[in-house]
Order: structure tokens, then C-alpha cells, then sequence
């Protein structure tokens, strides 16, 4: 069939759904490039690569994109302390706006008027991309497979995608035994669909790929020292050996591969996704949960209250929400963004932790930022620190508590039931 329809360029994983839109927009008449981002996915891309021309791609690209997904998003989530619903690490969130931005570059240099994805109908990523899509290019064209009823329809669910692939000769690692789909990139993978829907169903074991069971780790604590600068990791140390990381892939690599052995980063939730449908996820975020661990006992250490107050009340709720929502490229969120430094400037110093069978364990910290003072601090002795200022401290407080308790005093004089003023309920 001729391409008289266009260039598109298609976001390619080399898995059932892209390998099924492929072939399908070639033969609704497109020109269609594959495209793959490496962020840091464990992938055999010249197999990719191979798949992707047998299905009758024009062309395959791949996009190494692991130093920028990790050092203009991951280590921003991690000085944020970044997180959805109070479990979910946002792996897949933060990978989109990188890919997004590689995507509209390239459509750009392969003359493509259209980009395409693979997103359910139902899911978060369709409103991730497109919204970014525009953000970045707002004349793009974007074409959405599972949101027309001509393709949906004709792939009713995963068996007759799978019917599809093997009509045209397509070769999927998903199979009609393990009917889940996955997303990987260097700071995650999660898991959906198939058997994962009924949120009452115990993730078989050999479901997990990247962390080994916790009940399976060493049975002898790992033990490392992170550093940070300014709120970012730029120093791993295995105790044990000396060994020393610093590139910051390498740190986000080693951190992984350490994490991975001892069993560390597994989430199985129930969330509730931008368009209001309520998912079940797996996610492993292994040398993430790590991080997260030890920066906020490091923000214990060197960062001033109030500017903590602040960053958790603004900072924090927003930026995960902006990347789960997919605002990456919006006003607010360069605003938010541009809070993040600022808030970091003195989250500066060392952690010791354990690594232990599932468990990130802080042993210790230090820091040469002076908020904290061990003499002034200490409850045997005083330290420069007058104990009668507290009264002062505390008379203050109380004024508007003294106020609050002579007015139920005096309703109780009329007869009114005070009860409720001291319930501890």
C-alpha cells in the first residue's frame, strides 16, 4: 500500500501493542519511522531494531537518553522528594517528558507531520505524551490508535492482538501465560493489565525482573555511604571495599544493581489515575527507593523547618502531581521547578546506610552545615541555650489557649455543656 497518508513517527518498544500499531498504520497507508528511547532500559535493541524493519518500518531510531532522563529528571524528583499518593515513586512519569522532547526533535529531522504511541484509552501515559507533544510542538498531529473505534474494535483485547502479531509474523515476549505489560526505563519498571486488574491477585513470582525476594536477599547487611551536594547524590561508597562511584549514571547504575540484590523497591498498589479510573500497579523503583531514604534523613539534618514546611506543602505535592498528570511542559511547572534548587542549598553531607532484605536502613549522617549544634541540642548540658527563655516561648504560645479555655469557662457559668471542649476525640 502506498504511504500517500504521511510520516509518522511512532514511540516503539518492540512489544505487543507498538509491534500491532506498526503494522497497523502501514497498512492504513502511513510512512511510519520507529523510535526508542534508551532511557536505561534493560533491551536488546538491535533486536528492537530488527523487529521494527521486519514489521516495514522506513526507518529505526534509537535515542540515548539515560544522562538527561537522569540528570534533568530523576535527580530533581530526588531533591523533592518526589511521590505520588504517598507509595508510588513516579518511574514511568518521569521518563515521559524526556521521550516526549527526543520524539519532537527527531519527527522535526525525519520530516514526520505525525507522531503515534501506544496508550490505552484508559491510562495516564496518552494524556503524558500528547500533552507534552503540544507543549513542545502545538501544530503536531497526533495519532492515538486506541482511542479510534476502527482500531479498537478490531482489537477487542490482548488475545486478538496477539491473533494479529502472529498473523504477521511478529514475534512478542508477552505471551497468553504471562499477560501483563510492562514499562522499564533506569529508574523503574511497572506492571499492569492481564491478571494484575483483579487487585486481590498475588503477583506470581516470576513476575518480578528486576529485584530479587527480599526472602532470597544476602543474609549479611550491605553497607554504603551516599554523598550529596546541593540536595543531588554524587558519590556512592561500598564500605566494605572502598569502591567509589561518581558519575551520576554510574551512581543511579550502582545504586540499582544494589538495591536489585538485596531485595529492595517493591511496590504493589491500587492508584488513582489522572482521568479518575483506579489502576492496580506493580511497580520495582530499586536504587530510587534507596535515594529517597537517604536524602529526606539528610534533609532532617541540614534543611530549615519552614523551608522544609514550604517544599513539602508546594514543592513536593505539586511536582508529583505535574509529572503523574503530565504538566511537565506548562507554566506552573517551570515555576515549580524553579523552586527546587533554591530549597537545596544547604542539603549538603554524607548518609551511612545498610541495605537488608527488602530494607533501606539509615545508620548514620553528618554534614558540615551548622543548623545543627550537638552542644546545643544535648540534654546534658546546656550549650549556650537559657532554659529560662522557654517560659517566655511558652507564655506566648499559651495566650490564645488561655483565651479559648476562659470561654468555655464561662459558658459552662450559663449552664452550657462543655463536654465536647475536652474530649480527646
Amino acid at each position: 500500500m502506498s504511504s500517500s497518508n504521511g510520516r509518522v513517527l511512532l514511540a516503539y518498544s518492540g512489544g505487543l501493542d507498538t509491534s500491532t500499531i506498526l503494522a497497523w498504520l502501514i497498512d492504513e497507508g502511513y510512512e511510519v519511522y520507529a523510535y526508542l528511547a534508551n532511557v536505561g532500559q534493560e533491551e536488546d535493541f538491535d533486536a528492537v531494531r530488527e523487529k521494527a524493519l521486519k514489521c516495514g518500518a522506513k526507518e529505526f531510531i534509537v535515542d540515548d537518553l539515560r544522562r538527561e532522563f537522569v540528570e534533568e529528571l530523576i535527580f530533581p524528583a530526588v531533591q523533592a522528594n518526589a511521590i505520588y499518593e504517598d507509595v508510588y515513586l513516579l518511574g514511568t512519569s518521569l521518563a515521559r517528558p524526556v521521550i516526549a522532547r527526543g520524539m519532537i526533535e527527531t519527527a522535526a529531522t525525519k520530516g514526520c507531520e505525525y507522531v503515534s504511541h501506544g496508550c490505552t484509552g484508559k491510562g495516564n501515559d496518552q494524556v503524558r505524551f500528547e500533552l507534552a507533544f503540544y507543549g513542545l510542538k502545538p501544530d503536531i498531529k497526533v495519532i492515538a490508535p486506541w482511542r479510534l473505534p476502527k482500531f479498537y474494535e478490531k482489537f477487542a483485547g490482548r488475545s486478538a492482538l496477539l491473533e494479529y502479531a502472529e498473523s504477521k509474523g511478529i514475534p512478542v515476549t508477552q505471551t497468553k501465560s504471562k499477560p501483563w505489560s510492562t514499562d522499564e526505563n533506569l529508574f523503574h519498571i511497572s506492571y499492569e493489565a492481564g491478571i494484575l486488574e483483579d487487585p486481590n491477585t498475588t503477583p506470581p513470582d516470576d513476575m518480578w525482573k528486576l529485584t530479587q525476594s527480599p526472602h532470597n536477599a544476602p543474609d549479611t547487611p550491605e553497607k554504603i555511604v551516599i554523598e550529596f551536594k546541593q540536595g543531588i547524590p554524587v558519590k556512592v561508597t561500598k564500605t566494605a571495599t572502598g569502591e567509589s562511584f561518581t558519575d551520576s549514571v554510574d551512581v543511579f547504575l550502582q545504586l540499582n544493581a544494589l538495591a536489585r540484590k538485596h531485595g529492595i523497591g517493591r511496590v504493589d498498589i491500587v492508584e488513582n489515575r489522572f482521568i479518575g479510573v483506579k489502576s492496580r500497579g506493580c511497580y520495582e523503583s530499586p536504587g530510587a527507593t534507596i535515594l529517597r531514604a537517604a536524602h529526606i534523613d539528610l534533609e532532617g539534618l541540614t534543611l530549615d523547618r519552614e523551608v522544609r514546611r514550604l517544599r513539602d506543602q508546594l514543592v513536593t505535592t505539586k511536582l508529583s502531581e505535574i509529572l503523574y498528570y503530565g504538566f511537565f511542559f506548562s507554566p506552573e511547572s517551570k515555576f515549580v521547578r524553579g523552586c527546587i534548587a533554591p530549597s537545596q542549598n544547604t542539603v549538603n553531607g554524607e548518609v551511612k546506610l545498610s541495605l537488608y532484605k527488602g530494607n533501606t536502613i539509615i545508620e548514620g549522617r553528618s554534614s558540615k552545615e551548622l543548623l545543627y549544634d550537638e552542644k546545643f541540642s544535648s540534654m546534658d548540658e546546656l550549650g549556650g541555650f537559657e532554659p529560662e527563655m522557654t517560659s517566655g516561648f511558652i507564655a506566648v504560645q499559651a495566650i490564645r489557649l488561655r483565651r479559648y479555655g476562659l470561654g468555655q469557662a464561662e459558658k459552662g457559668k450559663n449552664g452550657a455543656d462543655t463536654k465536647s471542649a475536652y474530649a480527646l476525640d
